[in-house]
């Protein structure tokens, strides 16, 4: 029997509740459900002669759900009835934007030809690129920015698609956009530029395409740290070499006088620190506190840095703001190890 009334419209409807994320055997329940009901859409009125927003609200849904599962005969068959392409989820999320997350490149081209907006935003701000580049999709990457997706647009944390493939190092994929316009200068909301963003994580392998493009190398983020301190404090020796190859500044401070070479020290990473020294870094410089890297190997009881940094001409010498010298420092720590390598 042919279903085409307006009751039957909203059978559907009641049939298909919302998914819950966290019962994914219910979501595919439901998402199975709409499916099988799919002959029913296909005979059924148009959205616009039954005048029910519930059921439009809950069909929009159906159409998210089916973008999600890559069900494309099922999208079709929603859209035919008039069912809104773009109707975002409660978070401002469009079918688009659960398909390209997902990776559907055959139903993220279907939806862009019907019309799906591609600069649409989620309440955070994300868009359906800056999905595509937080999952890694490269060839979901080219075909938005073929139609025409802002490579400009950041998320609520400040975060353009540049910014999160450089996060990921993916290589190719940074290359594409900045050769789309996007700008490799700009930074979040914390001056996170997509260098800091790529040394943060080392990812050495986007480091030259960003600096080639005019990535500043010694951009600032919002507490003074520069791609190469950021890089020595997590450890990072491929992207520390890098930067220092491009030119980095290996003495610049961060806003309390911080360096890349005090970063290291602190955190013991032992084979930066000397890499640094050797590409010129400053062992005697000290921060707003007066701390010296050898103080500072000192108290963070890296005694095996307190060796090298003598060889490169560490001054012992030196007092912090309240006049105590790294053997001060080691002797009142209990630093044994520390104070005999500094009084011998």
């Amino acid at each position: 029997m042919t279903i085409t009334t307006e009751k039957t419209w909203k059978n559907i409807r009641q049939s298909v509740s919302r998914p819950e994320f966290c019962c994914p055997a219910r979501w595919l329940r439901q998402v199975l459900a709409v499916v099988l009901l799919l002959p029913a859409l296909a005979t059924a009125p148009a959205l616009a002669t039954t005048g029910d927003s519930a059921l439009a609200d809950a069909l929009a849904r159906d159409l998210r759900d089916l973008a999600m599962i890559g069900d494309d005969p099922g999208i079709e068959v929603l859209l035919e009835r008039g069912v809104d392409i773009n109707a975002p989820s409660q978070f401002g999320k469009t079918a688009l934007m659960f398909a390209t997350e997902i990776g559907n490149l055959s139903t993220v081209a279907l939806l862009l030809t019907r019309g799906a907006d591609v600069n649409a935003r989620t309440v955070s701000g994300c868009t359906a690129l800056t999905f595509a580049a937080e999952n890694q999709h490269y060839a979901l990457t080219a075909l938005l920015l073929e139609r025409g997706a802002n490579v400009h647009d950041r998320t609520r944390a400040g975060w353009d698609a540049l910014m999160i493939a450089s996060r990921h190092g993916m290589r190719e994929m940074v290359e594409q956009l900045l050769f789309s316009g996007a700008d490799p200068k700009a930074a979040d909301r914390d001056g996170r530029t997509a260098l800091v963003q790529a040394a943060e994580r080392g990812r050495t392998a986007v480091i030259g395409p960003l600096v080639r493009a005019g990535a500043e190398l010694e951009s600032r983020t919002r507490t003074g740290a520069t791609a190469l301190i950021v890089a020595a404090d997590r450890g990072h020796t491929d992207s520390v070499e890098r930067l220092l190859t491009l030119g980095a500044d290996a003495n610049a401070r961060d806003e309390m006088g911080g360096t890349a070479l005090l970063a290291a020290v602190g955190q013991g990473h032992q084979e930066v620190a000397e890499l640094l020294l050797r590409q010129g870094a400053d062992p005697n410089l000290q921060d707003e506190e007066g701390v010296s890297a050898l103080m500072e190997a000192v108290t963070t009881r890296h005694n095996e840095l307190v060796d090298l940094l003598l060889a490169y001409q560490a001054d012992p010498s030196l007092i912090d703001q309240e006049g105590q010298t790294a053997a001060d420092l080691a002797r009142a720590s209990g630093n044994e190890a520390a104070l005999g390598a500094l009084v011998p």
